[in-house]
């Protein structure tokens, strides 16, 4: 099975403030139909699930995005769910990620990059999102510090979506599992910060290629893409 992970730009550029179009939602969706990532202007957060985009904005409340949206940043791949198996009471986000990184370990995959989409029920999901600012290297931190709102949906139906990256290709992303969530009616999501599963379904996909979408943009060239971001974005996260 041929699966890439496609990229656009990179966390670090966005971290530090590049938050232009790179690509539209329209182009990205015929590269994958599951995963995550932010629109222009870091206007919300993105959910791709079942081949549809979807936007959750600063109230966490859910839409669907037009194709001529503009990303920034971005990864998704096709879903085939060739590694499935429940989840059940998971009291938090630390214990769901040691499942998954258990799951992925037997079929010796820690070192590649993996798609996921869990469907379940879930006793609480702490989640954020964010409103737009029209800003150049203005950091993601500064941004959220402003813009961004936390909310928590509680004894809800839905899906996760996330994309796991090994610990080398940091700054090419966020080292380890990043979550976002879809309610099963499509009304509320947004960016994971913690989460209780009582049950689920997970499905996995091994990625080994990656294709990486840079900004063309000369402004892109104006960015010091060599800093230790990772205390920063970690602290976003």
């Amino acid at each position: 099975m041929d699966n890439k992970m496609y990229q656009v730009s990179t966390l670090q550029a966005l971290a530090l403030g590049y938050s232009r179009a790179v690509i539209t939602v329209e182009d990205l969706l015929k590269e994958g139909d599951t995963g995550l990532g932010t629109f222009e202007d870091v206007n919300g957060e993105m959910i791709l699930m079942d081949g549809c985009c979807y936007r959750a904005d600063k109230a966490g409340n859910v839409s669907v995005v037009p194709p001529e949206t503009g990303v920034p940043f971005a990864a998704a791949a096709k879903l085939y769910g060739a590694q499935q198996f429940p989840l059940k009471n998971m009291p938090d986000f630390n214990s769901i990620k040691t499942a998954l990184n258990l799951k992925i370990e037997e079929k010796f995959g820690l070192n590649s990059m993996h798609i996921v989409k869990i469907d379940g029920e879930f006793d609480k999901v702490d989640a954020r999102s964010e409103a737009p600012y029209r800003s150049h290297h203005v950091t993601l931190k500064e941004v959220l510090s402003m813009n961004q709102e936390a909310f928590i949906f509680e004894n809800i139906r839905g899906s996760l979506v996330g994309v796991y990256f090994p610990d080398y290709m940091d700054g090419i992303n966020m080292p380890g599992w990043h979550l976002h969530f879809l309610s099963e009616d499509r009304s509320k999501g947004g960016h994971v910060f913690d989460i209780s599963i009582k049950e689920g379904l997970a499905k996995i996909d091994k990625i080994t290629n990656i294709y990486i979408n840079l900004p063309k943009d000369p402004a892109f060239d104006t960015y010091t893409l060599k800093q230790d971001l990772q205390k920063e974005i970690k602290s976003i996260e």
